[in-house]
């Protein structure tokens, strides 16, 4: 088994990779644990593992939104089921806002959705509030939707709009991803690929493997012309990182990278490999 698990005050996220009956057995495990009985579990196929080793992370939350009063467990927006949701982002008294971060919009986005160009999910708040005028204006409140990749994060932001005192607020159930596992590309309103934070890179309609690259210095998607520019070496930089780098780190990148290399010629596992004997079976 291989991937990430994140556990926090307000639940367990995450993602795994293995066979059926090692998934199983992890999803027995953790719905043993008090209050994780009904946990929601989104499924898709891999041709190969998208991780490199097994990640337990213990957080302050699952994700970082800097605002501690916020609990989306007492209260959320309301919840819209992904055949639902092209009637309700249809409407002209909806808002539709992308509540991830700038780098994952550029890969994909429902049209017409208001994309707050943030690098952090801990921006949100403070966009929020410097644009809730021009969002809402100042006649009857339009209704507000909002979207993420799994679900997750739209749960937080909704229960802060809510917290900020907007009432009418929606957001896709199970994310991004349940949609386009559910909704024919033929009805869809997505455009583009969706980033996903794996090996995967990105995933297209009925969860099919992406057209996009990952940049291992900054874990961000990178496209066919991007791969064109000077900036971009496999494994050191891309156009997006390469200026936020220093010539040390880029170094450091390098050897990594020859490593793996190196690694991959002997036909072993450089990243996450745990020599059998070493550390028990």
């Amino acid at each position: 088994m291989k991937g990430t698990l994140l556990i926090a005050r307000e639940g367990i996220n995450g993602t795994i990779a293995g066979t059926d009956d090692g998934i199983g057995a992890v999803l027995a495990g953790i719905r043993a644990l008090p209050g994780c009985a009904a946990i929601e579990v989104k499924e898709s196929r891999a041709a190969s593992l998208p991780f490199h080793r097994m990640k337990v992370r213990l957080k302050r939350e699952i994700v970082t939104m800097g605002q501690p009063d916020i609990d989306p467990l007492a209260d959320v927006g309301h919840y819209v089921a992904p055949e639902d949701w092209n009637a309700l982002i249809d409407r002209p008294d909806v808002i539709l806002i992308d509540t991830r971060n700038d780098y994952e919009v550029a890969v994909g986005t429902f049209s017409g959705a208001i994309d707050p160009a943030t690098r952090s999910f801990s921006d949100f708040p403070a966009w929020f509030r410097a644009e809730r005028d021009a969002l809402l204006g100042d006649g009857p409140a339009p209704k507000v939707a909002m979207f993420c990749t799994g679900g997750i994060r739209c749960e937080k932001a909704t229960a802060f709009l809510k917290a900020e005192g907007v009432e009418e607020v929606y957001h896709l159930e199970g994310g991004i991803l349940k949609y386009l596992e559910t909704v024919p590309a033929e009805q869809s309103r997505w455009e583009g690929e969706c980033f996903v934070f794996d090996e995967r890179v990105s995933v297209a309609h009925g969860l099919k493997p992406g057209s996009l690259a990952l940049c291992r210095a900054c874990r961000r998607p990178v496209t066919e012309a991007q791969k064109a520019s000077p900036l971009y070496e496999p494994g050191v930089s891309c156009p997006a990182c390469h200026d936020e780098r220093t010539d040390a780190q880029r170094a450091g990148y390098a050897e990594r990278e020859r490593q793996e290399r190196l690694a991959a010629e002997r036909g072993e596992i450089h990243v996450g490999a745990v020599r059998p004997g070493a550390h028990g079976r």
